[in-house]
């Protein structure tokens, strides 16, 4: 079946894209394999384009007028600051017949610095009607690896239909949760995107599920039950709202959670890449904490380190090959690796400070993470598990075999839905912290 024909509707008294939905919905392997598919040709399109050397820097186009910052920002962190309607395809065949409300947000929240900025994201509201207890429940959904250029934002990839994250949010969709995702600080906004930093992560995306319970049609509220989720860069981010929820969003109403694949200890998780298929990973990281520290790169970088830093700013997770198996050690001042650079002080403190693991958790956590995982060692996962365990916290650690990295998703997406289930109903999680 061909691609739903388009057309132009008024709303919120703007012309906006709509795509007429199909006649039936499509498989949650035909989502997944045709998003998958359409990531491996938005990676070739970027290929032929000419973006694969990490040494071409290739200037982003000017930034939609939507992600400009104003002059002014609200005082209280969640607020909205605009919003519009948004095309959202689940993939490049599907339209909105998961949806019934897709909005593009741009929301007040705090950086690490403690600095006001708006960060950019995502609002979805499903067709699938609430049966449950209350009202309904929205999930704030940290989104994985995009990349470090503006237009990596899932704000903007999921009305091209070529945003990933619509495998992990297809189920709670149908569920009949909403779901508020962030783009992040500096990932389609005003700067750089701050990549694995903690606090400026886990901030915006509890200041995406505020901005969500405060846009209008919603059917949200300040009461409605939260959830957290996310895997990766995402399972990071989800984690580290976890930890700062009790502190930064004491009014938001969580039930639990549920991280994947966390990158709990990034030197442990820098080393294990070093020289990989994921390099770029690490790469990123460098460069955004850099940038949320405001710390010069340039002293400990020769000319193919400077030349690589400025590239990945201009990258998606679509280009990961450009990197791909290049050593740290080759773009170093002195020839040593990057390992060596997070020893020394003041890469030292910036890398322990985003340690998680370190803050109890209040409400139950869902803890999942594959033995076969090959960017994120599963004993960095576990650990923090463990780490959590120790102060306390009600904690669920599940391991899986899951191929690889990509993989592990899959396991989680599948335990994710009677977690929430049950947590929603009221229900206690029975801890395994005494298998840890």
């Amino acid at each position: 079946m061909g691609a739903p024909a388009r057309r132009r509707t008024l709303a919120r008294g703007r012309s906006v894209d709509t795509v007429a939905s199909p006649h039936s919905r499509p498989s949650r392997l035909r989502t997944t394999l045709t998003t998958l598919l359409a990531t491996i040709a938005a990676a070739a399109t970027l290929t032929a384009a000419g973006t694969t050397s990490a040494t071409a820097v290739v200037p982003e186009p000017p930034r939609p007028a939507f992600y400009e910052t104003p002059a002014t920002l609200p005082t209280a962190n969640g607020s909205l600051i605009r919003s519009e309607h948004m095309t959202f395809l689940l993939d490049p065949l599907d339209a909105t017949s998961l949806v019934r409300d897709a909005s593009r947000i741009l929301y007040k929240t705090t950086n690490r610095a403690g600095r006001a900025i708006a960060a950019s994201g995502t609002v979805l509201v499903p067709n699938s009607p609430w049966i449950g207890v209350g009202s309904r429940p929205v999930i704030g959904y940290a989104p994985g690896t995009q990349g470090m250029a503006d237009r990596c934002a899932p704000s903007r990839l999921f009305s091209e239909g070529i945003e990933y994250e619509g495998i992990g949010i297809e189920g709670l969709l149908l569920r009949g949760y909403a779901v508020a995702m962030p783009d992040y600080e500096g990932l389609g906004t005003v700067g750089v995107h701050t990549y694995m930093d903690r606090v400026s992560q886990g901030r915006a995306t509890l200041d995406a599920v505020r901005a969500a319970q405060r846009l209008s049609g919603t059917g949200l509220s300040s009461t409605s039950p939260v959830g957290l989720m996310g895997y990766s860069q995402g399972g990071g981010a989800a984690a580290a709202a976890v930890e700062l929820a009790a502190t930064y969003a004491p009014d938001l109403r969580i039930k639990g959670a549920v991280v994947g694949a966390v990158p709990a200890d990034l030197e442990k998780v820098a080393t294990n890449l070093d020289g990989g298929l994921y390099s770029s990973f690490a790469f990123f990281a460098l460069r955004g904490l850099a940038a949320s520290y405001n710390k010069d790169l340039t002293p400990y970088l020769n000319a193919a380190g400077r030349a690589t830093s400025d590239s990945v700013e201009t990258e998606c997770v679509f280009n990961l090959l450009d990197n791909a198996f290049v050593k740290s050690s080759t773009l170093s001042y002195n020839g040593q690796p990057m390992s060596s650079l997070m020893s020394v002080e003041p890469w030292k403190s910036i890398v322990a400070a985003q340690r998680i693991g370190t803050i109890k958790p209040t409400f139950p956590v869902l803890v999942t993470h594959s033995h076969l995982d090959d960017v994120i060692p599963f004993a960095v996962g576990k650990t923090m598990a463990r780490s959590w365990c120790d102060k306390g916290a009600n904690v669920y650690f599940s391991a899986n075999i899951a191929p690889l990295h990509v993989g592990g998703i899959v396991p989680q997406t599948a335990e994710a839905l009677p977690f929430f289930e049950a947590r929603f109903l009221g229900l206690p999680q029975l801890s395994n912290c005494w298998l840890l």
